[in-house]
């Protein structure tokens, strides 16, 4: 036996039962239609992450001069088109733009302003 006294259960580690009570929600949200809206909006943000990504690295090709004119159209015509079809999804399901920038607490938003 150590000499570090008894041992105390997992939930006492971490604060105890009161503690945790407080971090999670009491009840699930279980309505089939919040729970598509909230599953589409994770969904818009990860697409909008990395369209603005996409469009960050495109800008910086045009810039250099690595693309030729015809992809630089041909890039310029796909974002766009992503552009659109994420605001008909938004529409569609009544997310708003700012929806889709999560707040990551001290790190800030997850999506820079645009």
């Amino acid at each position: 036996m150590s000499g570090r006294g008894p041992r105390r259960g997992a939930t006492e580690a971490y604060g105890g039962e009161e503690r945790r009570a407080h971090r999670l929600p009491h009840r699930l949200e279980t309505d089939a239609e919040e729970v598509q809206r909230d599953l589409v909006r994770l969904v818009l943000t990860v697409v909008e992450l990395v369209r603005q990504l996409m469009e960050r690295q495109a800008l910086r090709r045009v810039d250099s001069g690595d693309l030729p004119e015809a992809k630089v159209e041909e890039l310029g015509l796909a974002l766009m088109r992503l552009e659109e079809a994420m605001k008909e999804l938004q529409d569609r399901f009544d997310i708003d733009a700012r929806d889709l920038n999560l707040d990551l607490g001290p790190l800030g938003p997850l999506l820079p302003p645009e």
